[in-house]
């Protein structure tokens, strides 16, 4: 009854149980990448072509970009033929490479977002030495450590998930190829990649969002020792683009990952993970431009309709 991987196609069950709901879904998938392709684009471009951007923030945040657009890449085309169709199949080679992708791109977000955080602590606590701390080399080094982390994650995670002794019925109960969908697929003993799965959740995941909260926590320290209404906003534009996009980030992780083992529980973290996968790379260049005046200012420049920038 036990079927040892092998190059066989699995199947992405994902929402077929609503018919008449995949079709809405369809539409908003393919509105939410469009959305997340330009938006994307739009700030790696800025972030690159615009010199009054070249600094630590946009850096880090261009590298965001490109990561969500790699990540949407990776299975939205994918989950966009199997809403569209009957037909929910997708390679061993394919789903192979999703998790991959999922894994590598995932865990680097989670870095790079706490050394998102740190940025915005060196910028609100010591803004003096900003510059001298948060150097670009610095900046080169600390995006290099994330990029890396995720790829050493996901080249040790990835093969003992492959390798699972998988049910003969090979339905993924899940949207796209990841570690918790496959464990369940499993028919043998999954103890030790529940233990992988529990360590590097610690790791990538509990460890990063401490290091995130002790950076805001001494921001917030910072602030309320000045006791002053000023430092309060000006702490409050510096900041609030990356809290409101960790928080969002992390909340979604939660709720899919540290759910219940109940069938209401699981079909509930289905829609929270097309949210965590679809919807925060589609809303982050939102986000980090609605309310950033740099950012507006910059788009104008690239479209030549900056008034201030041609007088000068």
């Amino acid at each position: 009854m036990v079927n040892h991987s092998s190059p066989v196609d699995f199947l992405l069950l994902g929402f077929s149980e609503h018919p008449g709901l995949e079709r809405i879904l369809f539409v908003l998938v393919l509105i939410s990448y469009l959305v997340t392709l330009v938006g994307n684009t739009l700030i790696i471009l800025l972030s690159t072509l615009d010199p009054r951007l070249h600094s630590p923030m946009y850096f880090f945040l261009s590298n965001l970009s490109f990561l969500d657009l790699c990540i949407t890449t990776s299975f939205v085309p994918q989950m966009l033929f199997n809403l569209w169709g009957p037909n929910k199949t997708i390679s061993f080679l394919g789903c192979s490479v999703q998790l991959f992708i999922f894994l590598f791109l995932g865990t680097t977000e989670c870095i790079l977002l706490t050394v998102m955080a740190f940025d915005r602590y060196v910028a609100v606590c010591q803004p003096l030495h900003y510059t001298n701390v948060i150097h670009p080399r610095l900046c080169r080094q600390l995006a290099a450590v994330a990029w890396v982390m995720g790829l050493v994650q996901s080249t040790v995670q990835t093969p003992p998930t492959l390798h699972l002794p998988f049910c003969p019925h090979r339905q993924i109960d899940d949207f796209v190829c990841e570690v918790p969908s496959l464990i369940q697929l499993a028919c043998g003993d999954t103890s030790y990649n529940e233990i992988q799965l529990a360590v590097s959740s610690v790791i990538f995941l509990v460890m990063p969002l401490t290091l995130i909260l002790i950076s805001y926590g001494a921001i917030a320290w910072a602030v309320l020792r000045i006791n002053s209404a000023t430092a309060w906003r000006k702490a409050l534009g510096t900041c609030s683009s990356h809290l409101t996009v960790v928080t969002l980030f992390y909340s979604l992780v939660i709720s899919v990952y540290l759910q219940p083992k109940n069938p209401y529980a699981q079909k509930r973290g289905k829609f929270f993970g097309l949210f965590y996968a679809v919807g925060t790379p589609t809303l982050n260049p939102l986000i980090y431009t609605l309310r950033n005046k740099e950012v507006k200012k910059a788009f104008r420049r690239l479209l030549g309709k900056d008034k201030d920038s041609r007088e000068s």
